[in-house]
């Protein structure tokens, strides 16, 4: 069992930034691939960026590649999303969610896989 606690949402002008962090307690944090999720008003919950377990390998989706970064710091059982350069598009509730099955490298992007979520954290870019 793991629980994840995201903070670090807020209200930001485009252009600014933030850093998300979620705190996982419970089983062996290194255990678990990472991923960060969000779900705009109206929309269905989508992936953002990842973290491998095995390697540490990064993914991000296309919206926001080159702006975010996925870091974990396992000495703090924690993982971070740093947000730069965000914009109105960006606004949406972010989750993190962990992720104990094979094959991240092939089906990172699935929610399905992903064992535990946490409650969420918002996020609104004003324009």
């Amino acid at each position: 069992q793991v629980q994840l606690v995201e903070s670090g949402g807020g209200l930001v002008q485009a252009g600014g930034s933030l850093r998300l962090a979620c705190a996982a307690s419970g089983r062996t944090f290194s255990s678990y691939n990472m991923g960060w999720f969000r779900q705009a008003p109206g929309k269905e919950r989508e992936f953002v960026a990842g973290s491998s377990r095995s390697d540490g390998t990064t993914y991000y989706a296309d919206s926001v590649k080159g702006r975010f970064t996925i870091s974990r710091d396992t000495a703090k059982n924690s993982v971070y999303l740093q947000m730069n350069s965000l914009k109105p598009e960006d606004t949406a509730v972010y989750y993190c969610a962990a992720d104990s099955n094979r094959y991240y490298s092939l089906y990172y992007t699935r929610e399905g896989r992903y064992d535990y979520w946490g409650q969420g954290t918002q996020v609104t870019v004003s324009s």
